[in-house]
């Protein structure tokens, strides 16, 4: 298969497409046939728009009973969390008050700037009922927080009861100076990604919509949507890395939903002229009823983030593309391709050729994990052999096909896989390396895989600096980790420096 590819970029020093012959060998008869070995689930073929890409299912896991991705209670917190001038309150035991806390730790918000109250119910509120429970923190919290937004959020234990939370907070909400939201988010309603769309969802009647029409060319404005779904550790960088790109491109940004986003920034996000998710996990639904409701399109929702050097170029120049600024964004790109090459050739001329025909599977979000699948198969000559998606990615799909087709793969896939799904495709799939999370490392250590890259959330690696891996920049940081493991996965243990 022809594919353009950094080691030949690095080679001669030069920005320009560079094509080169992989040759798969078994792997090529493998890809091209759908052949493979035998399994113990099974498989099938999944079309989409004319295009063919082989979709492994599982028998009798429809309930995973070893998830990976948290509960709705999450992702609706880490909605909250990135919004000022708000609390939320959840009525709940207070062990999903720790649930609650790693939405906020999500944000790196400080202890001492967190509104949240929880009723810490008792087995004896679950038989009898804790309406007055939940009336009273209710109370307290309007008095303590003075927030001018309170999220009231029912989990698990609430839906047992059958907790009324809505009817609740209309009964209260003359009396309490914040806007009470009522929210549902027991475990059966859904993942975390699921929350992440209920709290998107929540923050629809806040925005304020424009009471004059503009006349003439629009302003470049635009919100920016769901960044905080992302397996960066330090995902916020690449957050910052979109901003600045778009500061630069003199577009600016109305409003993140949400990251460090005040109550003001959210109700102005009327005045954007194009909304820009960041996830290809979530966020699709909200930017669509935002286009019904307020006039604002969506771009760049069909092609992939921008992860390695092709898919940067293609995302910069579809916003280009957009907004009419082509020659504003060449030299951002042409300055971008030559770091990269520059970097590469001085640090890693040697080390590139390694990676040819190294057969991996990428265990990662659809985010991030859609864009590796061209970088690495790309640019680094990997084969991704198997792609295992934490989130159902049902707004993306076509995004992923359109990527294989165009790349002449037919990768095996899997959608909102769990912890058995992952170790139990590692098992069966003959692979030299994974791509993932510290998960995905201790599993490929356990089954005999020995390289693993331990890249995406939940990492074992120490994150003090915060890295982009968006971008041009983001591949070099992509890079520099797969570099690293690569070598400690080749470097004796039996070594005693003593």
């Amino acid at each position: 298969m022809k594919h353009g590819n950094v080691k030949a970029k690095v080679a001669t020093g030069k920005t320009e497409a560079v094509t080169g012959c992989t040759k798969h060998g078994n792997v090529e008869a493998e890809v091209a046939t759908g052949c493979v070995k035998c399994f113990h689930h099974s498989q099938t073929l999944e079309k989409q728009e004319g295009k063919m890409s082989a979709r492994l299912t599982f028998d009798n896991c429809d309930h995973s009973k070893d998830p990976v991705v948290g509960c709705a209670l999450e992702g609706i917190a880490t909605t909250v969390a990135g919004i000022k001038d708000v609390s939320i309150v959840i009525q709940s035991p207070q062990g999903c008050a720790s649930t609650v806390a790693a939405g906020y730790d999500a944000h790196e918000v400080d202890f001492t700037k967190r509104k949240v109250g929880c009723t810490r119910l008792f087995e004896s509120d679950i038989v009898m009922g804790a309406s007055d429970k939940l009336k009273g923190m209710i109370k307290e919290a309007d008095q303590s927080f003075d927030s001018k937004v309170m999220f009231v959020v029912g989990t698990c234990a609430a839906d047992i009861i059958g907790e009324d939370i809505a009817g609740l907070c209309n009964q209260l909400q003359p009396d309490i100076k914040a806007k009470l939201v009522p929210l549902m988010a027991g475990g059966f309603r859904g993942n975390a990604y699921d929350g992440l769309e209920m709290g998107l969802e929540a923050l629809l009647p806040f925005i304020k919509k424009r009471q004059t029409k503009r006349r003439g060319r629009k302003p470049r404005i635009v919100n920016i949507i769901a960044p905080q779904a992302n397996l960066n550790p330090t995902w916020w960088a690449d957050l910052e890395w979109v901003k600045q790109t778009l500061k630069s491109l003199r577009i600016r940004v109305q409003t993140v939903f949400s990251h460090n986003t005040s109550f003001e920034e959210l109700e102005l996000a009327g005045e954007a002229t194009a909304n820009i998710v960041l996830s290809h996990d979530v966020g699709y639904k909200f930017a669509r009823k935002m286009q019904q409701t307020h006039d604002i399109p969506l771009i760049l929702d069909d092609i992939p983030l921008p992860i390695g050097v092709n898919n940067t170029t293609r995302w910069l120049k579809a916003l280009a593309a957009h907004f009419k600024i082509d020659e504003k964004v060449e030299p951002i790109i042409k300055q971008g391709e030559e770091m990269v090459v520059d970097t590469l050739r001085k640090r890693a001329l040697m080390i590139i050729p390694r990676y040819r025909n190294c057969r991996i599977a990428i265990s990662a979000d659809g985010t991030l994990g859609i864009g590796l699948v061209r970088m690495l198969f790309e640019e680094l000559e990997m084969i991704p052999e198997v792609l295992l998606f934490r989130s159902a990615m049902p707004d993306s799909r076509s995004i992923l096909e359109r990527e294989l087709h165009s790349l002449g793969l037919t990768s095996r896939v899997i959608f909102s896989a769990d912890g058995y799904q992952v170790k139990q495709t590692l098992e069966e799939f003959d692979v030299d390396a994974v791509i993932g999370s510290a998960w995905e490392k201790y599993m490929a250590e356990e089954l005999g895989i020995k390289i693993a890259f331990d890249v995406f959330s939940p990492t074992n690696r120490e994150t003090y600096v915060d890295k982009p891996y968006f971008g041009y920049e983001g591949m070099i940081n992509i890079m520099e980790v797969i570099a690293n493991d690569w070598d400690r996965a080749f470097r004796s243990k039996e070594i005693h420096w003593t």
